[in-house]
């Protein structure tokens, strides 16, 4: 019963202690909050009695201002090319539609859309049943043409019948060889053949389908004679001109090519606001008809440009400007702009390309700003 007792009385001080230090935790937990905000406080109450100062007294901001850690780079100087970048499409000038020269029902079709045919091949041929029918009897009806005339020449050296009989035999001769030879390029125009070598673009008749002079029958595209057809914006009228030199990227082949625009159109699209202008190809194995193109149309260039990246030019209520560092400190410098192409402009007035200019940390600083070059 003893024993029982004095484990109570040891629970008992045991809770008191563990009360003891909560209560004691709580407080300095409580006690740090307190000092934090008196703290925050009173930081903010220095920053604004600094601000205060700061307008009375220039000299007081300018010596309490901390320095702005930056990096810094300098202008390029050198040769500066700006580009018209414009996409535009291989087409041919032998894109062709091939039609059908004579009558009749198609037998056969021999070309597929998008197949390589050489010149004089056989695309179609066309139903000749009733021209070589017809060639039969004119050759028959010839034989015996040439018979009677072979007569009536033999006749006639031996000064036998008359002038009139020898004449309309050798006439009769003569028209008959002459419809023959017609009916036989008849006969050769029912083959539809390739007029050159290229690619068949489409095909647009059926087998059984039945044509006549004039038909569509097949799209067709050369390999030879390609130029790139691009549309330009009419902003570029008078700057773009035919001679100029350009550059040619074919994405889809990963090829390059440099040569010179060799046509310019003269009329302005009404519905985009844009001219034509043609660049002739020279021979490129890989290169087809409608690949998609980029041309770099040089349409300026300096010998001795300064330049800067775009990302450091600023720009307020009096003009563009850029920031140099002079003896550990930051310095609005206003220059005129010239060209900018991609990533990089051209200074025309303000700088000399020897300044060094504020590069990392550029907008966070400001004139007369005091800066620590990172190393």
């Amino acid at each position: 019963m003893k024993t029982n007792f004095q484990f109570l009385i040891i629970a008992l001080l045991l809770l008191v202690a563990s009360c003891g230090e909560k209560d004691e935790l709580t407080a300095k937990k409580d006690d740090l909050a307190k000092m934090k905000k008196e703290a925050s406080e009173l930081r903010s109450s220095i920053e604004a009695l600094e601000k205060e100062i700061a307008q009375l007294d220039p000299e007081f901001a300018l010596a309490n201002r901390k320095a702005v850690l930056i990096s810094t780079i300098k202008p390029t100087v050198g040769q500066f090319d700006h580009f018209v970048e414009v996409t535009g499409s291989v087409l041919s000038k032998k894109n062709v539609s091939i039609s059908g020269e004579v009558s009749g029902r198609i037998q056969e079709i021999s070309a597929v859309e998008g197949m390589r045919v050489s010149k004089g091949q056989v695309l179609a041929r066309v139903d000749a049943e009733a021209i070589l029918r017809n060639i039969d009897e004119v050759q028959k009806q010839l034989e015996l043409a040439v018979i009677i005339f072979e007569k009536q020449e033999r006749l006639w050296n031996q000064q036998i019948g008359t002038e009139i009989q020898y004449l309309e035999a050798k006439n009769r001769k003569e028209s008959l060889e002459k419809s023959l030879a017609t009916l036989k390029t008849q006969e050769s125009r029912t083959l539809v053949k390739a007029p050159f070598t290229g690619t068949v673009e489409s095909v647009l008749v059926r087998t059984g389908e039945l044509v006549q002079p004039g038909t569509p029958m097949f799209q067709f595209v050369g390999e030879s004679d390609l130029f790139i057809e691009a549309d330009v914006s009419e902003r570029y009228v008078g700057i773009v001109n035919k001679g100029d030199s350009v550059e040619i990227t074919f994405p889809s082949i990963n090829q390059t090519m440099s040569t010179k625009v060799s046509a310019v159109g003269s009329i302005i699209n009404q519905n985009n606001r844009t001219f034509k202008v043609e660049v002739f190809l020279q021979n490129m194995p890989l290169v087809k008809p409608n690949m998609i193109s980029v041309l770099r149309i040089k349409d300026y260039e300096s010998k001795e440009a300064v330049m800067v990246p775009n990302y450091l030019v600023l720009q307020d209520n009096k003009g563009d400007y850029i920031f140099k560092v002079e003896d550990n400190t930051s310095k609005k410098q206003y220059i005129k702009r010239g060209k900018t192409y991609r990533e990089i402009t051209e200074v025309l007035e303000g700088l000399t390309g020897q300044e060094t200019l504020v590069d990392k940390g550029f907008r966070e600083v400001g004139d007369n700003f005091m800066v620590n070059v990172a190393q």
